[in-house]
């Protein structure tokens, strides 16, 4: 976290050629709490994050000056704040660019503000979460997020990649409602296979059957009717 923020007011450095894009999500992340600095250009970009150390940066990938690719290989080097890439292009060898290059997002525009915002709290929550620690317990589950491992009762649990990935979005939200189209967005977010299905009720089955006591009376992962699931802790 930047030095000398306040807790829990997080320092957003928003980077992008257009002043309309760039005014809208400072006006809209500043209604959501965070402190917002902005950069038109990639070398005003990369002098703010040197000097300013925010805590997350969305980062346009068409910059006229310095490339999006390259600011993100820069600032990747530097620094350890997570990157939102921002970019107009849509081709799935853009995204694993922007992805390889070391940011840890990707957004299309035209987007919803209301997607980025889910984004970046994400973001955070993780982020909040590791600065805590690497470990995680709550009446018999404990999750070890360095090792990625599930024990029950003191037993481990095989999880799948999927499976882990839901657990570590669902505790991350403690007694948060999440709804099925947020969960798709946060695991499956680049996939056209699952936009349609149910996939998440399907996942979120398997993943009770591993870890739940009893599935019918579900005792952490609690369904709400006709929105999606809580990780229940009260």
């Amino acid at each position: 976290m930047a030095d000398g923020i306040q807790k829990g007011r997080y320092r957003v450095l928003v980077v992008d050629d257009d002043k309309d894009i760039v005014q809208t999500i400072k006006g809209n992340l500043e209604l959501d709490g965070y402190e917002v600095l902005t950069a038109l250009n990639g070398r005003i970009g990369l002098h703010i994050a040197k000097t300013s150390r925010p805590d997350l940066v969305i980062l346009d990938l068409n910059l006229p000056d310095i490339d999006g690719i390259k600011a993100c290989e820069i600032m990747r080097r530097e620094f350890n704040f997570p990157i939102i890439m921002l970019t107009a292009r849509d081709g799935v060898a853009d995204k694993v660019l922007g992805l390889e290059c070391g940011a840890d997002d990707y957004m299309v525009k035209p987007f919803n503000f209301l997607e980025l915002s889910a984004r970046i709290k994400s973001v955070f929550k993780r982020l909040e979460r590791s600065l805590v620690n690497n470990f995680y317990e709550y009446n018999n589950l404990a999750i070890n997020f360095k090792s990625r491992s599930v024990t029950i009762r003191g037993k481990r649990v095989k999880l799948t990649k999927t499976e882990y990935e839901l657990l570590e979005l669902f505790v991350s939200y403690p007694d948060e409602v999440l709804s099925r189209e947020f969960i798709q967005q946060q695991i499956w977010r680049d996939s056209q296979l699952y936009q349609t299905s149910r996939a998440v009720d399907v996942h979120v089955q398997r993943l009770r059957k591993k870890i739940e006591p009893e599935i019918e009376t579900p005792l952490y992962l609690v369904t709400v009717a006709g929105v999606g699931y809580k990780f229940q802790t009260s």
